[in-house]
């Protein structure tokens, strides 16, 4: 075995034994302080946004909002990903396996919190797979109909369903997804057989909605205001527990004459797990500081989107919260994915 003490000049007490250790330290230094520049450089190339739905949906929306406000204040491009398919299942798949190094996120809505009580088996953990960064805001869900349809209330709505059974349709962003819960929620609550239509995204519900394909959906309020506003659609209440600023002429539901009816949506920002804390504390300060913006809170306000923000702690317990909440409504309605 070689011998690995110290050396020493004879007659120069300690010289030696200062590069011995000269030798032995200075790589492990530089070392270090290339990791911590690494970091401290972050970000050094183009991020990845991913969104699991189609463009034009209400996470598509708000993910195109951020991004661009973040190239800015980073240096860096944000590219929006959109991977649809499977309830958000797919973007977020690629996100948990990504290298953990801020580079891939994913932006992640109500789903993330449902589709472990509708799956038997998803390819990732909802929790432990990810490293929360932010919520970004919570969602006011819309019910909207085509205007060919003759109604003007909630009211009039239920009284024709009630009429015509089974041949009113309502449209979906998928089996299982917050859209899909709440009008299932509808239905029950209002006493009406009315066909759910899948969609793979809410964009092309949408879609269909305004071709008179379908009679109605429920939407957030992001993706519909400005047909609202347009009068290519028309809005009857809205799921919160009070009126959207963004449509303040619009009752809620409960007040419209199904009491007690209350569903929202959320939307945030994750990483993949294991993704160095500085940099999951650099993104949370970075997107606060964006959704801070007058426009972007104008632009989201005035979409019917409620800006939220908060610490990654945070955004890790009220994700926990969510699957615990949902997975009693999955149970209660027998729904199971796709």
């Amino acid at each position: 075995m070689p011998d690995v003490r110290p050396p020493s000049a004879p007659g120069v007490p300690g010289r030696g034994l200062r590069r011995w250790l000269a030798g032995a330290v200075l790589p492990l230094v530089l070392a270090c302080t290339a990791v911590a520049t690494a970091q401290t450089a972050y970000p050094g190339k183009p991020i990845r946004l991913l969104v699991g739905y189609p463009p034009g949906g209400a996470t598509d929306i708000a993910a195109r909002i951020v991004a661009q406000k973040l190239t800015e204040r980073l240096g860096q491009p944000v590219f929006v990903d959109n991977l649809p398919g499977a309830g958000g299942i797919i973007a977020s798949d690629k996100v948990a396996k990504a290298a953990p190094d801020g580079y891939t996120l994913v932006l992640a809505n109500t789903a993330h919190g449902i589709n472990p009580s509708l799956y038997k088996e998803l390819p990732y953990d909802a929790m432990t797979s990810f490293a929360p960064v932010i919520k970004l805001a919570d969602l006011t869900l819309v019910l909207v109909v085509n205007p060919a349809l003759p109604v003007r209330s909630v009211g009039e709505l239920v009284a024709l369903a009630k009429a015509r059974p089974g041949e009113l349709h309502y449209a979906s962003s998928g089996v299982g997804q917050s859209l899909h819960l709440a009008g299932e929620m509808f239905k029950s609550m209002a006493g009406v057989d009315i066909v759910h239509v899948p969609y793979k995204g809410s964009a092309p519900a949408r879609t269909d909605l305004l071709a008179g394909q379908v009679e109605m959906m429920f939407e957030s309020a992001i993706g519909v205001v400005p047909f609202v506003q347009g009068g290519r659609l028309r809005a009857l209440g809205v799921s919160g527990a009070r009126r959207s600023p963004a449509l303040p002429e619009v009752p809620t539901l409960s007040e419209a004459g199904v009491p007690g009816f209350e569903a929202s949506g959320w939307l945030g920002i994750l990483a993949p797990a294991g993704t160095p804390v500085a940099i999951v504390r650099r993104l949370n300060a970075e997107v606060s500081a964006v959704l801070a913006l007058s426009d972007v809170n104008a632009q989201l306000a005035g979409s019917g989107a409620e800006v939220a923000t908060g610490s990654p702690e945070q955004f890790a317990s009220f994700i926990a919260d969510e699957i615990a909440k949902w997975a009693k409504i999955v149970r209660a309605t027998g729904l199971k994915g796709e």
